[in-house]
């Protein structure tokens, strides 16, 4: 199936003589209409940026997963490393938990970068508590901006180990719908001073136009109601609810209504973002939706600006963001199945991406366009954003 499928392609360029039911149930779907399933079996294009890496990253049949380089002999989906660097984590960034953990901790994660650059339009860094943290790409952004994480919560004992080893160790497994997590969740934001920071993103399964079902009856779209508990004890300076695009969309609208008025109530403004990480350098098409919170009275911070364009030929004068080329060409050719986290790279990075995920270049270099003279005032602005706390780390 692989070998059939060029750069760019899908389940289309399969020939019908290969058996397989799931490719017999995908043709009869279409004919009849109901969804081109377009990513389906399809292989990433070397110059464009990913499609979503979700949580089936491993299977060609659950999206467009499989390896740009199909003249180098490269059939197969992509690796750990590979849908990690597409998420914009630093290669540094390991993974605890057997593959299907690993695998749902990449796919369900904020990027990095997204959440880097969310964090410097909130202002001035302060102290934060991540709920439904995950592996902890929104505090590893956070951080990269100057915040401090001082506790994060997640039912999965993985994602847990996986953000003490890489983040901060503070992160614990709990449930949010439990008092007692409640509690320990409350008693680390008090402890601390300055400003605070509540930021999380519930699982997105019961919101996601990818699943199969969706209904607000979901257990799962619950947790919002658990977010705005949290909410009205800890009083935090800012909030950030990070979903799936479908949340826009659900009940008609009515449930993202219904989340927002629950803010309210607690006495807090909103706003909605809907955001594109591809349109803030990160290689990979992924829509979200973003709610920032203020107590009433503030004023509420503007969406970063974008600064990558992932569409060839838009009037926007911005510069392409990554293919998945360039963010992945300097990684070893693998086997089918191979991990190859511990193998060498092909030779040195050759673009500002593979600079950043190799770490020779720090994250707001890699937005700012520092690392190399560009002539847009506009993106060159940007670093001017960072507050001293978050340069200082990197010794600028």
């Amino acid at each position: 199936m692989a070998r059939a499928v060029p750069p760019g392609g899908n389940w289309r360029d399969i020939p019908p003589d290969i058996p397989s039911e799931r490719l017999a149930q995908i043709r009869i779907s279409f004919a009849a209409g109901e969804g081109s399933r377009s990513t389906y079996y399809g292989r990433l294009h070397p110059d464009r940026p990913a499609y979503t890496i979700g949580t089936y990253y491993n299977r060609p049949g659950n999206g467009c997963f499989l390896h740009y380089d199909a003249a180098g002999g490269q059939h197969r989906t992509l690796s750990h490393r590979e849908a990690a660097r597409l998420q914009s984590f630093p290669d540094s960034f390991s993974f605890s938990g057997p593959q299907r953990a690993v695998c749902q901790q990449i796919g369900n994660a904020v990027p990095p970068l997204l959440a880097y650059q969310v964090a410097l339009a909130l202002g001035e860094p302060g102290t934060m508590v991540d709920v439904f943290s995950g592996a902890g790409g929104l505090s590893l952004g956070f951080e990269w901006a100057g915040w401090r994480s001082t506790a994060a919560v997640d039912i999965d004992r993985h994602a847990v180990a996986t953000f003490n080893a890489n983040v901060q160790a503070v992160a614990f497994e709990g449930d949010l719908q439990d008092g007692a997590t409640q509690d320990r969740v409350v008693d680390a934001g008090r402890r601390t001073t300055g400003r605070l920071a509540l930021v999380g993103g519930p699982p997105c399964q019961g919101f996601s136009t990818g699943g199969k079902r969706r209904s607000s009856d979901d257990v799962r779209n619950g947790l919002h109601a658990s977010y705005a508990a949290l909410l009205a004890r800890l009083r935090p300076d800012v909030f950030l609810f990070e979903n799936v695009l479908g949340l826009l969309s659900m009940d008609g609208g009515r449930f993202l209504s219904r989340i927002v008025q629950g803010f309210h109530t607690v006495g807090y403004e909103v706003v909605v973002w809907r955001l594109n990480a591809a349109d803030y350098g990160v290689p990979q098409r992924r829509e979200r939706v973003i709610l920032v919170g203020v107590p009433e009275g503030t004023d509420v911070p503007a969406p970063p600006r974008p600064w990558t364009n992932p569409t060839p030929g838009r009037l926007f004068p911005l510069p392409l963001v990554p293919g998945v080329a360039e963010a992945l060409d300097d990684l070893p050719p693998l086997q089918a199945g191979q991990d190859g986290s511990a193998l060498p790279y092909r030779g040195g990075p050759e673009s500002d991406f593979q600079k950043f995920a190799r770490g020779a270049i720090a994250p707001y270099q890699y937005v700012s366009g520092e690392s190399k003279q560009h002539d847009s005032s506009e993106r060159s602005s940007i670093v001017q954003c960072v507050p001293a706390t978050a340069r200082a780390l990197y010794g600028t």
